[in-house]
């Protein structure tokens, strides 16, 4: 199988570089060149925003089985590529986003649930919603239903992440102390580990799926409460002789009604978590996945993808990167203390 990854040096579009390769595919990644990709790639150079950013993949006759775009900002940037590789791709992998239903979408929506309106494939940049399902529409209409894949994924965790949401966690643990927990602990999580989305989306290629599929774990695969039990686990407290050390972490489990009257904000400063009930936990954490789980779809334990996400920060030095077009995420201290009492 020969692959052209439009991106493929960070976090979804490298893992399924490594995925690719794993498999012994051939792979291209067309990329800015700001970061290194994957040993054993051939690279191609261009910007997509610039007005001839495709110009290296314009100037070579080369053709691919498959193209995997994970581009979220305008979506005529999709729209290009899509246009310029339409006969010379048999396939086309869009990965979309869950966000793409009409909010507020019902416990349960699967992909035939009502997507957002006023979306266009020629569209700049506008929201999230919008511009992931100008993508899906600009993939559409280039390749067709028949070859086209459109992988709407959700909360998406494991190594490479450049969102800061379980590395932020991971850290906080590893500061010690009292940790405000917000509960319930066993409220229902729903994400996908990246290395678990890049095999589903190479297995579905190598079996021709096509059309939208909702790919993230089943509603409860992880709670609350597993998730920062394996944070702790692995990241438990400051190293030793460390002058800031507070003790090992401790988990405070915290009423969401507490959380949610100190003006806390939901998934941006307690990453990941939203209250249960609300519209923002039906939508983030409970989609029906059942055609992708029968499509092949499996979800390594919550503490294996916790585990190796802190062993790879631990490897490039603690610090995780950070997306410059995403808000930072984490609890100011401050804030903690005073929730917590001290």
């Amino acid at each position: 199988m020969r692959l052209l990854m439009l991106g493929g040096t960070e976090f979804v579009g490298r893992a399924v570089v490594e995925a690719a390769l794993a498999r012994g595919w051939d792979v291209t990644v067309f990329h800015r060149g700001r970061h290194e990709p994957p040993a054993g790639v051939r690279s191609l150079y261009g910007d997509r925003t610039a007005p001839d950013g495709l110009a290296a993949l314009a100037g070579t006759d080369e053709e691919w089985d498959v193209v995997v775009d994970t581009w979220s900002a305008a979506p005529r940037v999709v729209r290009d590529s899509a246009r310029l590789l339409a006969d010379r791709a048999r396939r086309y992998v869009y990965v979309s986003s869950c966000s793409v239903y009409a909010w507020p979408p019902a416990a349960g929506y699967d992909e035939d649930s009502p997507v957002v309106e006023g979306a266009s494939a020629d569209a700049e940049q506008t929201d999230y919603a919008r511009d992931k399902r100008g993508g899906e529409l600009a993939v559409l209409e280039a390749f067709g239903k028949e070859r086209a894949l459109l992988v709407r994924a959700g909360l998406i965790l494991g190594p490479y992440e450049n969102i800061g949401r379980l590395p932020w966690w991971l850290d906080r643990m590893a500061r010690g102390g009292p940790v405000l927990a917000p509960g319930p602990r066993e409220l229902p999580l729903q994400y996908v580990d990246v290395r678990d989305l890049a095999e589903w989306t190479l297995g579905a290629v190598e079996a021709g799926a096509e059309g939208a599929y909702n790919v993230i774990s089943p509603s409860g695969h992880a709670t609350m409460g597993a998730l920062l039990d394996a944070c702790v686990q692995v990241a438990g407290g400051p190293a030793a002789g460390s002058p800031a050390a507070e003790g090992p972490a401790e988990l405070r489990w915290t009423d969401p009604e507490v959380v949610l009257a100190a003006g806390i904000e939901p998934w941006i400063q307690l990453p990941v978590w939203v209250p249960p009930g609300s519209e923002s936990h039906d939508a983030m954490h409970r989609a029906d996945v059942s055609r992708a789980v029968g499509d092949g779809l499996r979800c390594r334990p919550v503490a294996e993808t916790v585990a190796d996400t802190w062993s790879w920060l631990q490897g490039i030095g603690g610090t995780a990167p950070q997306r410059p077009d995403r808000p930072v995420v984490g609890l100011d201290p401050s804030v903690e203390a005073k929730v917590l009492g001290g």
